[in-house]
C-alpha cells in the first residue's frame, strides 16, 4: 500500500506556486498578443470607491493576503471559451458579481483551492454571485475537465483560455503576479481587490468578505 502525500501548508503551496508562474510564463510567451486595455471605461466605478473601504475589515484571517482596491476601477476585457467552446466576455457577466480565478491543473496551489472554490459556488453562487474559474491548460481541455470529474467538482461552471492570454493581460495591468491569480470584482465590473496564491475561499473568513461584496 502507498503512503498518503503530506498535506501542505499554505506558506509551502505559496512557494510552489510562484515558482510554476515561470513556467506559464515561459510557455506563453510566445502565444500571447497584447490586447487593448478596453474594459468598462466609461463607469466611474464610484459605488465601489465608497464600497471598498467596507472590505477592508474582511481581509483576514484565511483571506489576509487579499489586497483590497485603494481606488477601484473597470477591468480590462477579456476573451475565453465556456464548456462548449463558445467564445466568452467577461463584460458578458455584468450585473453580477464574480470571483474570477485563473487556475491550471499542472499548478499545486490551484488544485489545493478549488474544492474550497466549489464550495463557496454551491454557498453563494446565484444571480448576484458566480465563482468564474477560468482553466489556463495550454493544450487541450482533457486534463482540467478530468480533474473536474476525479476531485468531485459539482457547481463550478467549466471555462478556458487555452492560450493563457487572459493571463497575461492581466500580468501587464498588475493583477496576476502568480498562480493562482484570484479577483473580486463588482457587478459593474469594477475591480474590488485580488489575491495571488491561494486561499481557503470555503472558510467563514472568506464567505465573510463575499457577503460584505454583495452587501452594498
Amino acid at each position: 500500500m502507498q503512503p498518503k502525500p503530506a498535506k501542505m501548508s499554505i506558506g509551502r503551496i505559496r512557494l510552489i506556486g510562484a515558482a510554476l508562474t515561470i513556467a506559464l510564463v515561459a510557455s506563453a510567451a510566445g502565444l500571447y498578443v497584447a490586447g487593448s486595455a478596453t474594459g468598462n471605461t466609461g463607469a466611474s466605478c464610484a459605488a465601489a470607491r465608497s464600497h471598498v473601504a467596507n472590505l477592508a475589515p474582511h481581509a483576514r484571517g484565511e483571506v489576509a493576503a487579499f489586497l483590497v482596491e485603494r481606488n477601484p476601477s473597470p477591468l480590462i476585457e477579456l476573451a475565453f471559451q465556456d464548456g462548449e467552446g463558445r467564445p466568452r466576455k467577461l463584460s458578458e457577466f455584468r450585473g453580477k458579481t464574480i470571483l474570477l480565478n485563473l487556475w491550471a491543473t499542472w499548478c499545486a496551489p490551484c488544485r489545493h483551492e478549488m474544492p474550497a472554490l466549489d464550495t463557496l459556488q454551491s454557498t453563494l453562487g446565484g444571480a448576484n454571485f458566480e465563482v468564474l474559474a477560468l482553466s489556463i491548460d495550454l493544450r487541450d481541455d482533457t486534463a482540467p475537465r478530468r480533474f473536474y470529474v476525479e476531485t468531485g467538482i459539482k457547481h463550478l461552471a467549466f471555462y478556458q483560455d487555452r492560450t493563457a492570454r487572459v493571463f497575461q493581460e492581466l500580468r501587464g495591468v498588475g493583477r496576476a503576479v502568480g498562480m493562482p491569480t484570484t479577483i473580486l470584482i463588482d457587478a459593474e465590473g469594477c475591480t474590488l481587490g485580488h489575491l495571488s496564491g491561494p486561499a481557503e475561499w470555503a472558510s467563514p473568513d472568506a464567505i465573510g468578505l463575499i457577503r460584505t461584496a454583495l452587501s452594498r
